[in-house]
């Protein structure tokens, strides 16, 4: 990719899990820098700030942006994994059933990123109740999604049991799962009590742990570069058995270089048969005359 060997698709949800982690920093030290101070949106005898509450003042439009960049990048990489499962560089689905799950953690990818850029839109301040709404969307999008893929990794952990890369994918994206799923439980409890300074603790955990989740599909996309350099190391002995012949000295513009086809052959080659106006095809070519055998032996 972009001319560099190591660079792959791994480079995407590695990209967005930096520039997640970047915005919460971004919008936690704003607060802390600030002063902790109490926010319009704040609910009563809270103290600690949710992301929200941030996020609806001065650095609303950071908020916006970078959780678009996020979720956008996210559901690429979860496009580009099936296409590589499609075309062979990650390992074949073997059933429709496999396909179908990687399809809906597409889809369920795509709400909960819907979720999350309009919950930063409809910030908590001026649309409360549709902010909760959208958030629930987000969290439950991701997990689902998560769901989905776990089962598909299962599937393919079956027929593919040499790759352990599979498993351990699997175990990393469980272990959002059952987290993530357990944090949002307590969210909704703290919440729904009064302890709105537990709950935005809650909610700064959460999102730091969506953090992993994403950097965790780099691991997926590892196998992606040792294949690509498999299909690299096998790319001359290809273009041999295909009838594509190198040429040295012949250079496309900008000095790349480029394969002609190799000249068809009858079992004569222009040169070698002893007539200067010979011809490979047959055409205007007379057969050689028979050599006679030496007496010497």
């Amino acid at each position: 990719m972009f001319g560099v060997p190591w660079l792959s698709f791994w480079v995407f949800p590695l990209f967005a899990g930096v520039v997640w982690l970047a915005m919460l920093l971004a919008l936690l030290l704003d607060w802390v820098c600030k002063g902790e101070p109490h926010y319009p949106s704040f609910n009563e005898h809270q103290t600690i700030a949710y992301i929200s509450d941030v996020g609806a003042q001065g650095l609303k439009p950071l908020f916006i942006a970078m959780s678009a960049v996020v979720v956008v990048i996210l559901d690429l990489s979860f496009i580009f994994e099936r296409y590589l499962r499609h075309t062979g560089r990650l390992q074949h689905n073997t059933s429709r059933f496999q396909k179908i799950l990687s399809v809906l953690s597409i889809l369920a990818s795509i709400a909960g990123a819907a979720g999350l850029i309009l919950l930063t839109i409809f910030d908590t301040l001026r649309h409360p109740h549709l902010h909760d709404a959208f958030l629930v969307l987000f969290i439950a999008g991701y997990i689902v999604s998560a769901v989905f893929i776990c089962w598909e990794y299962q599937r393919l952990g079956i027929h593919y049991r040499q790759h352990h890369i599979l498993r351990v994918s699997f175990w990393m994206k469980l272990a959002f799962i059952i987290v993530e799923l357990a944090l949002a439980i307590g969210f909704g409890v703290t919440g729904n009590r009064g302890e709105y300074n537990a709950a935005a603790v809650i909610e700064w955990v959460i999102a730091l742990v969506f953090t992993f989740y994403v950097v965790s599909f780099a691991v997926d996309f590892i196998p992606a570069l040792r294949t690509r350099q498999e299909d690299t190391r096998k790319g001359a002995p290809d273009m041999v058995e295909t009838g594509t012949a190198y040429n040295p000295a012949a250079s496309a513009p900008g000095g790349e270089r480029y394969y002609a086809p190799a000249a068809p052959s009858n079992g004569y080659t222009n040169g070698n048969n002893g007539y200067a106006n010979g011809s490979a095809n047959g055409v205007g070519y007379k057969p050689p005359e028979p050599v006679q055998p030496s007496r010497n032996f």
